[in-house]
């Protein structure tokens, strides 16, 4: 696909539906199969205002979130089902994204998930969405960098088409795991993505700052979805009041900071997206300008950490029983890296259960390819690499994972 920027986006789908009388009292993507003319006329009026992609109404359509609702083995179908009406409603105007969301799954300590699990719920999910033919992947409203990894890992081994993702954060710029979303852009940039940026999150005057921190670091085009302003709770019920051209009011400055994609979130209306169309109108994108160019871009699942090229770890750790201690007196030098030797399965393992103590960049030395792949899988940041396995195991792995060499 050719994919021209400004690049406009779709609206609110949720909210939209609720005005066509969705209330809740069963899955969303089950209510859109059972009433299809609401996502034809929601996404037909996005396409006639001014949108070039549509997202699939798959939002919640992956194997957990069916099954919270007794949709148990439909996965794909349902997946395939959703994007296929998307399809429909564009006409060959508009391309067609295969959304997908959270799973609610997190990993060690603060869930029981495993990562391949992650991985094969959304394995799952994008095989339909490949199945109905869309033309990119959108991974939206993230709120891990396990998740977001997971994504990009599946819909990878089943389609090569374009991927955006897009976090929602927190004023502070971090997503509910505690990630700052510098730290998400660096990792998923290192795996290929096509885009990044914020949905969701709060209205475009909340979102603006967080995208400014983001130019600092992208090296792709930069997504805004944001909401129709910050809502308010009227007779029990989420309002949205930005007005169309409130919304666009910021667009300038939205471009100054490297946005080359808009939409909308909740509350976003066919209008908000005219106005969006009318304001970008003759718009120029600026190409992504990072600023440290120079620098190695690496990263903890937490924060971006960005070293010198010449950068050198100082002890190499082993994977013993006593990782834990080995790696606490490790954070404490004054190393700008921690480094560790793996041989084994059981040394990822290890080391995996043990990763959200880095606060420091990792290096990881070993002469395994598949032992080193576990580990690139199972580490939620962006890792160095010193060893002696050759390029032509280490850029594939680099291409895939993002692994600095």
């Amino acid at each position: 696909m050719q994919i021209k920027f400004p690049l406009i986006l779709d609206g609110a789908t949720g909210t939209e539906l609720q005005k066509c009388g969705y209330k809740g009292d069963i899955s969303a993507e089950q209510w859109v199969l059972e009433n299809p003319n609401s996502i034809l006329g929601i996404q037909s009026g996005y396409v006639s205002a001014g949108s070039s992609v549509l997202y699939s109404p798959s939002f919640g359509a992956n194997r957990r979130k069916l099954e919270e609702h007794g949709i148990f083995n439909q996965t794909a179908d349902y997946n395939r089902r959703l994007a296929e009406l998307s399809k429909k409603a564009a006409a060959g105007k508009a391309f067609v994204a295969g959304d997908m969301s959270p799973t609610g799954l997190f990993l060690s300590p603060l869930g029981e998930a495993s990562f391949e699990e992650l991985v094969d719920i959304y394995t799952e999910q994008a095989a339909g969405l490949a199945q109905a033919g869309v033309d990119l992947f959108v991974i939206e409203t993230m709120m891990t960098l396990s998740d977001a990894r997971a994504a990009v890992l599946a819909v990878r081994s089943v389609s090569d088409k374009p991927i955006f993702v897009t976090f929602t954060c927190d004023e502070n710029g971090r997503s509910l795991s505690g990630t700052d979303v510098t730290a998400a852009l660096t990792v998923l940039q290192g795996m290929g993505i096509d885009a990044f940026g914020l949905n969701c999150s709060a209205g475009p005057a909340e979102m603006l700052p967080q995208l400014r921190r983001l130019r600092e670091y992208a090296r792709v085009p930069l997504i805004a979805k944001p909401n129709a302003g910050m809502p308010e709770i009227v007779d029990g019920k989420a309002v949205y009041s930005c007005t169309p051209e409130q919304f666009v009011a910021l667009i300038p400055e939205f471009l100054d900071a490297g946005v080359a994609v808009f939409g909308g979130c909740c509350g976003t209306t066919a209008e908000h997206i005219a106005a969006l169309q009318a304001a970008l109108k003759n718009a120029e994108i600026k190409a992504p300008a990072p600023l440290h160019s120079d620098l190695l871009p690496a990263s903890t699942e937490k924060l971006p950490a960005y070293l010198p090229a010449d950068a050198h770890h100082g002890r190499v750790l082993t994977v013993t029983a006593d990782l834990e201690d080995d790696l606490a007196d490790a954070l404490e030098s004054d190393d700008v890296m921690v480094a560790v030797r793996l041989a084994t399965w059981e040394d990822v393992e290890l080391l995996a259960d043990c990763q959200y103590m880095l606060t420091k960049p990792l290096c990881i030395l070993c002469d395994d390819a598949e032992v080193l792949e576990a580990a690139l899988r199972a580490y939620q940041g962006r890792p160095l690499y010193e060893g002696a396995l050759p390029e032509s195991v280490l850029a594939p792995l680099a291409a895939k994972y993002g692994v600095l060499y």
